[in-house]
């Protein structure tokens, strides 16, 4: 075998392994239970994967104890290939690169089931959209696949004291 053959396969072995880690990429589904499901979407916009924390405040309840208390998450969120960047703040509220955001509010939620100790996964449904770009025809957002992210177990001891807690999720935009 000559030298321009011999190069020749390596470049076509490189090119199969190449072809094969981004069909197995592609291959990995983010999948959401039937109740998150919503049954008029009509296709996937993006699947981003999320990194960040959810913000609790110890606030005083009715009872007159101290609770932690959800205030806003705070993360970014990435595509596969790390290319798309949005960011993801109270509202809840997404705002990718280019301009476009939404703004959510919550139909349904559902446990964890493989990580209990993990925030709730949730559809939501888009309450306000605009800018022209990626986020600007979401309908519906579902967070999936939560790892961390709940109050903390120890109770709260001062009013006004805040807690970040990490969490990473997977978001899916749907129209």
């Amino acid at each position: 075998m000559n030298k321009i053959s011999r190069r020749f396969c390596k470049a076509k072995r490189m090119t199969l392994c190449t072809v094969a880690a981004l069909a197995a990429c592609a291959s990995q589904k983010v999948s959401a239970p039937p109740d998150l499901q919503p049954a008029d979407a009509q296709g996937t916009i993006a699947v981003m994967h999320a990194s960040g924390v959810q913000i609790y405040q110890c606030k005083r309840a009715a009872d007159g104890r101290l609770a932690w208390t959800f205030v806003a998450p705070e993360a970014t969120l990435q595509d596969d290939g790390g290319r798309v960047t949005v960011k993801h703040y109270a509202g809840p509220s997404w705002e990718a690169p280019d301009g476009s955001k939404v703004t959510g509010k919550v139909l349904r939620q559902a446990p964890n089931a493989s990580q209990p100790d993990s925030i709730p996964l949730l559809l939501l449904q888009a309450t306000n959209a605009g800018g022209p770009g990626l986020l600007s025809k979401t309908r519906y957002v579902q967070r999936l696949n939560t790892s961390g992210g709940l109050a903390p177990a120890q109770a709260c001891s001062q009013e006004g004291q805040e807690s970040r807690v990490p969490y990473r999720a997977d978001y899916v935009f749907l129209k």
